[in-house]
């Protein structure tokens, strides 16, 4: 089952101003409203993107990062400055 791109759409943007509104009203680090509303607008985001291929054959220029891959990214960063070194 397809959802419509602009429905998808919608979500996002509601994720992201639900994301904004949890990051101005942060009560310190590590705040579980705005680590929920970040990882609602990723989601929303991938729903988004899915919806847009299925109906145009199109994606946009952005990409989510996952936290395995960040990882990964951060051992790449410490080898190449053990080989500089």
């Amino acid at each position: 089952m397809s959802i419509d791109p602009r429905v998808a759409l919608q979500s996002l943007t509601a994720a992201l101003e639900e994301h904004l509104a949890a990051a101005s009203a942060r009560r310190g680090e590590g705040d579980p409203a705005v680590e929920a509303a970040f990882f609602a607008v990723a989601d929303a985001f991938e729903v988004y993107e899915d919806a847009l291929y299925e109906s145009y054959s199109e994606v946009t220029p952005l990409q989510v990062f996952d936290e395995e891959e960040e990882d990964d990214e951060d051992v790449l960063d410490e080898d190449l400055e053990s080989l500089e070194d």
